[in-house]
């Protein structure tokens, strides 16, 4: 029996884990959940698996969710606050522990599930990409087993074995190839950007994410992010890692080596996959997932990302050549940038402009401790949270182009 623990439960990863291992109840079980405040969500998930302990951010949902735990008869633990967050990740008797927190806020949990030497499956990209060598580090000083849970980076783990080592680069590896399915505006007028709305914006044709990354996927900025993870993954630079538009979300990426042979994973779009992959490695285990029928989806075209449309791509492409905290700032100014789009007060179009002015005004640094990537961050998140400010006051408009 492996005990798993799942930071970030409530959101779509956590639902998607919680699902693969109620098909495997004998052999998997969820120990400790944890969430930012959805208690409902979580009091349901305690009712049905059972964990030892359940912990939330939010004080008030807390207390919420200790006394339905006690009125319900259930010997759960419930603990709040972000102290309690990283108990959760370093869980004695924990195995596995899937880092499914969406954003920064997921930086210090996901580095104490690093130091604890466990399986650490990460879905949380954004510790990576803001303090990528110090995770690495991390995990080789610990003895952790790095499984990354993107579809896209759980392709590439898959097609380049078991010898694969996190941060070392796979020896004869020419090259990355990463896949997009170019969100819902791959094909939609660059007039028409400016005015499309938040709804517009989460509705992905292939996948069923939550709302932040869903913004991300449809400025390209999600490809952005997984070029520099791939980087920190898999020992790479960023010249090594081509991104390809992929519509259908059947081929997760790719790996060509350097004797010409070019591995593709396949699969149909569902996060269950990559889940069910990394709970079981090296072994395999059913996911639910539905088999590929090649002769219905018949047809798999690629072409090259238009970084005009999609300006995000280049931002993030610029901020892992530099290196340093450039991609802390990338990520922080974006985090908020689309924040502030999913609350109407921000268009569409504005998104990689705050981003590339946050770029522009905030210096990168190198990369000494923690705090100067927490520094950046902050750093980043005050500049955006200006431009925002400045951009809402040169319009015309009472709300930036917020909707159609």
């Amino acid at each position: 029996m492996k005990c798993v623990t799942i930071l970030g439960s409530t959101g779509s990863v956590g639902v998607n884990t919680l699902d693969v291992i109620a098909r495997h109840r004998g052999e998997l079980r969820a120990v400790a959940l944890t969430a930012h405040s959805n208690d409902a969500c979580l009091f349901e998930q305690c009712r049905e698996h059972r964990p030892e302990l359940a912990v939330l951010i939010d004080p008030v949902a807390a207390d919420r969710l200790r006394e339905r735990v006690r009125t319900a008869g259930l010997a759960i633990r419930v603990l709040q606050g972000t102290a309690a967050l990283e108990e959760a990740a370093q869980l004695p008797h924990s195995d596995i522990i899937m880092a499914a927190i969406v954003g920064a806020a997921g930086l210090l949990p996901t580095l104490a599930a690093a130091r604890s030497g466990k399986r650490l499956l990460l879905a949380n990209k954004e510790a990576l990409v803001m303090a990528g060598e110090l995770l690495i580090e991390a995990v080789r000083a610990s003895g952790a087993t790095l499984i990354p849970i993107d579809s896209e980076h759980n392709a590439i783990f898959q097609c380049l074995g078991t010898s694969s080592m996190a941060g070392a680069r796979p020896q004869g590896l020419r090259r990355i190839v990463l896949t997009a399915s170019g969100g819902p505006f791959l094909h939609t007028p660059a007039e028409k950007l400016a005015r499309v709305t938040p709804a517009e914006a989460c509705a992905h044709p292939n996948w069923v994410m939550g709302r932040k990354i869903s913004v991300d996927s449809a400025t390209l900025m999600n490809k952005g992010l997984e070029l520099i993870e791939a980087c920190w993954l898999f020992g790479v630079a960023p010249d090594d890692v081509e991104i390809v538009v992929h519509p259908q979300s059947v081929v997760h990426s790719m790996v060509e080596y350097v004797d010409g042979s070019v591995l593709a994973q396949l699969g149909n779009p569902d996060m269950r996959t990559p889940i069910a992959h990394a709970l079981a490695w090296p072994e395999r285990r059913e996911s639910g997932v539905e088999s590929l029928d090649v002769v219905r989806r018949a047809r798999l075209t690629f072409e090259a990302p238009d970084l005009e449309r999609f300006p995000c791509l280049g931002l993030a492409q610029r901020a892992a050549r530099a290196g340093g905290t450039a991609p802390a700032l990338l990520n922080a100014a974006n985090e908020v940038a689309v924040q502030a789009f999913l609350e109407s007060r921000l268009n569409f179009t504005a998104i990689p402009v705050v981003i590339e002015g946050v770029l522009n005004r905030v210096a990168s640094e190198p990369v000494r401790s923690l705090k100067t990537i927490l520094d950046a961050d902050s750093a980043a998140r005050r500049a955006a949270a200006e431009a925002i400010g400045c951009l809402q006051v040169s319009t015309s408009d009472s709300v930036v182009g917020a909707r159609a």
